[in-house]
This record gives C-alpha cells, structure tokens and sequence, in this order.
C-alpha cells in the first residue's frame, strides 16, 4: 500500500470538540452552506493558498453528506468515502467506493493541552509499482488538501 501523510495541522479546539464535529459527517454540511460568507472565504483565503481557493470551493459545492459518509464528483466518477471505524477521541478511518483503486483514509487527532489539538490525514491506495509513481503527488495532494480544510472549519 502506498500512503501519503499530511503535515501536521493545529487546530485550537479540544480534540474531543474536533472529534465530535468530524465523527457525524453531516456537521461538515456548513462548509457547504457557508461557502459564500464572506468570514468563511476570508478563513478560507487566509489557510488555503490563493491558486487553490476555486478548486476547493467547487468540489465544497459539489459534496454530499450523511452521518457516515461523504460523496464527492472527481474527474474518475462519483467516490464516495464511508467511515469503517471509530477510536474516539483519536480516529477515523475510511474506505473508498467507486475509486478507481482501492482507497483509504485516515484522519488522526491527538491533544497537544487541554483546549488545543492536532491533526493528521493520510490517504492509502493499493496500487502495483508502476501506478505508485502515478498515484503519488495526487494522493499528497489530497491527504495536504483535506488536512488544510479540516484545519480551518468552525469546531
């Protein structure tokens, strides 16, 4: 399996406070209801580099939540990502459906004190040598980019 790691985002909320918004997906519906607010887009503007802001945008407008997952439109098809597993405060892993290769994601969250904590994203994909050296920079790209969203919501 090949896996790509984000950097390491700080978020200043309790991680119990971060693991309740992400554990019930549907807590993520405000990036899609609040994406024209103006604080939101200043937020947004401040954490997500400025060639990126569209493109985040138009895949927020395009997503569908329910409690357990998330779909989203990608140039592959439609993809949805379903939680498999919970370890609360500190886990949620995620299995893929209607990726092209077999998918996994992982968000870890860990306290850094009692009112702040930080957060990790890794993505995995079962892929043979030769796709790895395709695959790579998009799966960084995706694990960086959900780490950079995930960091800048309202917990």
């Amino acid at each position: 399996m090949t896996k790509k790691e984000s950097e390491i985002k700080y978020i200043s909320r309790p991680v119990g406070t971060v693991y309740e918004r992400l554990a019930d997906l549907r807590n993520l519906q405000i990036l899609k209801d609040k994406i024209d607010d103006p604080q939101v887009q200043a937020m947004m503007a401040s954490q997500v580099p400025a060639d990126k802001i569209e493109q985040v945008r138009s895949v927020l407008e395009k997503m569908e939540f329910t409690a357990d997952s998330v779909g989203v439109d990608s140039p592959l098809g439609h993809v949805t990502l379903n939680i498999v597993e919970r370890e609360e405060p500190k886990l949620l892993k995620f299995g893929a459906d209607g990726a092209p290769i077999p998918l996994n994601l992982w968000i870890q969250m860990l306290p850094t004190d009692e009112q702040n904590c930080k957060l990790k994203v890794t993505v995995g994909a079962e892929v043979n040598l030769f796709m790895k050296a395709m695959v790579g920079k998009p799966l960084q790209q995706a694990a960086d980019g959900l780490a950079q969203v995930l960091a800048v919501i309202p917990y």
